[in-house]
């Protein structure tokens, strides 16, 4: 089954080209450390999940590029084109001259209805390519204006017009010292809708992926580039073929419908992270050898200490042992309502996941059995002869929502800034509305461990 990409937006633009990058470059990694039949019976799987038919040989993304401004969106074309790799379909973009300004408002009051029939005519073209839909998966910024105030309004029309498709939202959420003086406003609307719409968001933090550049990839001047391969690199980990129950050489054909199965066992709870174990740079790979325990020993404290990375993990933090009262270092513990685990690699069924089966990681009304999943291929991912991603579908954005919710009520109740988002439309009541269903959210989510 095939996945269409909209890209939204720079950001959105920019990652999408930077993940069909590493998917196809992984996809024809000549070291797979498996058969050339598992491997080839990968690559077909790659193909049919985000290429379509090739064109004088070449792939062609399954995606829609939208932005309201054509610069990106060029960029992206010829940078693909450049590749000889793989490329965008000839007719698969929109771009106008004008962008949003940062304005939510603008971006989904004024551009989504003036140019909806244009993008949606576009998106299903693409979804006429597909001899089989698995869904959307739209990559999107949440705290400017066209990606998050377009793709806002683009979700909520997939919403409407494929109701039976699964729809996953990958949401950039902003650096916490700002962007924009209104990228809190920005960012609640854009999380509020998209929790009406969604069927998932799959959140990256800004600030968590500069941290992985500079101390595990060892990158001196971090750019949006470095940023976004990194963010490619953690979802092909997650997006990239895994077995099916059949086993070997059988690879599943749902991505997005056993991602939400596994992941989001109820409405209320929706917001899914990742972590990868190792990332690093190439010249520290060369020099490091890595076993399934020690993988998944630091992958599991990084889950439940809710660490973005393998480096300054908090190893005094420990599940919660019932019956006994709680210490203050329990209560910096992660509960998790679901966890996914995927392996990569040699080896890969000697693994060991007892660890991630313990009850206490959960939440009480869960049992683990329905809590935790485990994916596996023999064929390695990119560089690393051994990897894990963990799918997690935590407590981990309960006190960043929380902040960003708090600083755009305080800016909300001196009014600051409102006049921008009413004279688009956007009403007193819209943001009272989006206040609401997030501290909802937020105390849904603090409620799992009792």
């Amino acid at each position: 089954m095939s996945i269409v990409t909209l890209q939204l937006g720079q950001c959105g633009n920019q990652i999408g080209f930077e993940v069909f990058d590493a998917l196809f470059s992984d996809a024809h990694y000549h070291q797979g450390l498996c058969s050339k039949r598992e491997n080839e019976a990968y690559q077909a799987s790659c193909k049919e999940r985000f290429f379509s038919e090739e064109e004088n040989g070449v792939p062609i993304a399954r995606a829609v590029l939208v932005d309201m401004e054509p610069k990106v969106i060029n960029q992206t074309l010829s940078k693909a084109a450049q590749s000889g790799q793989w490329k965008y379909g000839q007719h698969s973009c929109f771009c106008q001259k004008q962008g949003s300004g940062n304005n939510w408002a603008y971006g989904y009051s004024v551009h989504g209805p003036r140019h909806e029939e244009s993008i949606m005519n576009l998106i299903q073209k693409e979804v006429e390519k597909c001899d089989s839909l698995s869904g959307f998966f739209i990559i999107m910024s949440m705290a400017g204006g066209t990606g998050s105030g377009l793709g806002a309004f683009v979700t909520q029309n997939l919403q409407d017009q494929y109701s039976n498709s699964l729809k996953m939202n990958q949401i950039i959420w902003p650096y916490g010292t700002g962007e924009v003086i209104v990228q809190n406003y920005n960012s609640i609307l854009t999380l509020s809708h998209l929790y009406r719409s969604s069927d998932a968001l799959l959140v990256h933090e800004n600030d968590a992926v500069h941290k992985i550049c500079a101390k595990l990839m060892n990158i001196k001047q971090i750019s949006f580039s470095d940023i976004n391969q990194v963010l490619a690199h953690q979802l092909g980990s997650v997006f990239q073929p895994t077995y099916s129950v059949e086993g070997s050489f059988h690879y599943r054909r749902n991505p997005l419908g056993d991602l939400m199965e596994n992941l989001v066992p109820h409405p209320e709870f929706k917001m899914l992270g990742v972590r990868n174990i190792p990332q690093m740079s190439e010249n520290s790979l060369a020099y490091s050898t890595f076993t399934w325990a020690g993988l998944l020993k630091h992958l599991r404290q990084m889950l439940i200490s809710n660490a973005k990375m393998e480096e300054g993990i908090n190893w005094h933090v420990r599940p919660p042992v019932s019956g006994l009262p709680t210490l203050s270092k329990e209560l910096h513990f992660n509960t998790s309502i679901a966890n996914l685990v995927i392996l990569r690699g040699k080896s890969v069924h000697t693994a060991d996941l007892g660890g991630f089966k313990d009850p206490a990681l959960y939440t009480s009304w869960l049992e683990p059995d329905n809590a935790f999943s485990v994916w596996k291929t023999q064929r390695a991912f990119s560089k690393y002869e051994k990897s894990a991603a963990l799918v997690s579908n935590s407590q981990f954005l309960v006190k960043p929502l929380d902040m960003i919710v708090g600083k755009a009520w305080n800016m909300f109740a001196s009014k600051a800034y409102i006049h921008q988002y009413t004279k688009f439309g956007i009403e007193e009541e819209d943001f009272l509305d989006s206040f609401t269903l997030l501290e909802q959210v937020i105390a849904s989510y603090c409620n799992l461990r009792f």
